[in-house]
């Protein structure tokens, strides 16, 4: 029996390997392209058009662990930076997120979140070792974000947070939790280590296919 569970440990870990490879990791940016695209196309939870407009940054997370109280233990998803000039935005970093409580939910149903960095600071963060999120997110809660856009000032608000569950959130909603980059994943796809800035603000790296795709899609749902 002990052989039996040892045996199916590795073959967990080999399979584990294998899922990380370029076009696995290429297969995780279509996911949150498409959960991205089924968040615009909820009247009721999508973000607003100029607050996407104006965000400077974005992260894109996918939870991996169900629970009463949401977590993104052992989640993990892509950031990105629009360049000021051009207004570009940049490839993609790989990060993982440490457990962060976003309220009570009820455990599987919410499994995807975007975070919105408006401002210069807000996007700096992201050349920290951790970036802790928690102290920063601000908002106004409630269930639709249609409903809330007038009461939010992206000027004033250096994070925002929704969720394809409730729209936006409130900062009172976020407790804890930091990102950090995914070195194996970002190493697997860009051939090389990269460091945080060296991808999104450097420009050591190139945009891959899925990559503008995804850049792609933000932008059209910048301007509809």
């Amino acid at each position: 029996m002990k052989q039996i569970i040892v045996g199916l440990l590795l073959l967990s870990l080999a399979s584990s390997a294998l899922a990380r490879d370029k076009a696995g990791l290429d297969n995780q940016i279509r996911k949150l392209t498409s959960k991205f695209e089924a968040l615009q196309s909820k009247p009721d939870k999508a973000i607003p058009i100029e607050t996407l407009r104006k965000a400077q940054g974005i992260i894109l997370l996918d939870r991996t662990k169900a629970g009463f109280i949401f977590a993104f233990q052992g989640g993990g998803g892509v950031a990105m930076v629009r360049e000021p000039k051009s207004e570009k935005w940049s490839p993609a970093a790989f990060v993982s997120a440490t457990e962060a409580s976003l309220g009570f939910q009820i455990g599987g149903q919410q499994t995807f979140v975007v975070i919105l960095l408006m401002n210069t600071n807000a996007v700096r963060i992201l050349t920290d070792s951790d970036v802790e999120f928690g102290g920063e997110a601000r908002g106004t809660a409630g269930s639709s974000s249609s409903g809330v856009e007038g009461k939010v000032s992206t000027t004033e608000r250096s994070v925002l947070v929704y969720d394809d569950r409730n729209g936006l959130y409130g900062g009172a909603a976020i407790k804890g939790g930091s990102l950090s980059l995914d070195e194996d994943a970002n190493q697997i796809y860009y051939g090389q280590y990269q460091t945080m800035e060296d991808i999104l603000f450097n420009k050591k790296v190139k945009q891959s296919e899925t990559t503008i795709t995804l850049a792609e899609k933000i932008v059209q749902h910048s301007k509809k």
